[in-house]
């Protein structure tokens, strides 16, 4: 059975190297994968959307609406703009923090509040934590992406010390300490 996994952030902040850690690790556990990024704006700012899909046989890296296993956001307000692709017993893993978006940083608009409660309230599981305060207490405010990859990963049989093999076949040897103790923060450990 083929799982989806949305990953949503705004440019700048990770979200693709978070999308090719999964894939990789996926593909060294033997899962057909297929990853597509969907880039909006992709420069700093702009939203960034990329899809990780894996199973016996994928055919196809698209995920339509209400077909994502997980949503993983870097920012709230990015976890509710992509609220509808997920599964009726999905899951969002979401950093709390909040990145104005163009409107808000004009004043054309304001950043909406209680997000999270909302989505609670409307009884999605998710699973908020500040993920850029673990990353800076890991050494580097960049590494929410692999904060939320340690949280994701506890929603996974696969044990951590794989994930922390794909970590370090992923990043550049100097940063490979840094995010494996981001990763450790992020999945609790």
């Amino acid at each position: 059975m083929t799982k989806n996994i949305m990953i949503v952030g705004v440019g700048g902040q990770g979200s693709l190297l978070a999308s090719k850690l999964l894939g990789h690790l996926l593909l060294s556990e033997g899962y057909d994968v297929k990853v597509s990024e969907v880039h909006g704006m992709s420069q700093r700012g702009g939203s960034v959307v990329t899809y990780v899909r894996f199973g016996e046989k994928v055919y196809s890296p698209i995920i339509d609406k209400g077909e994502a296993d997980f949503i993983v956001s870097f920012e709230k307000l990015e976890a509710a703009r992509y609220v509808e692709y997920l599964k009726e017993d999905g899951r969002i893993v979401v950093n709390t923090q909040e990145i104005d978006p163009m409107p808000v940083i004009t004043g054309a608009a304001t950043y909406p509040e209680n997000l999270i409660d909302k989505m609670k309230s409307l009884g999605i599981q998710v699973d908020d934590m500040d993920c850029l305060s673990i990353a800076e207490e890991a050494g580097s405010a960049k590494a929410v992406n692999i904060v939320l990859m340690g949280r994701l990963s506890r929603y996974f049989d696969i044990p951590a010390s794989k994930w922390q093999k794909a970590i370090k076949e992923c990043v550049p040897a100097k940063f490979a300490e840094m995010n494996e103790k981001a990763f450790l923060l992020g999945r609790g450990e």
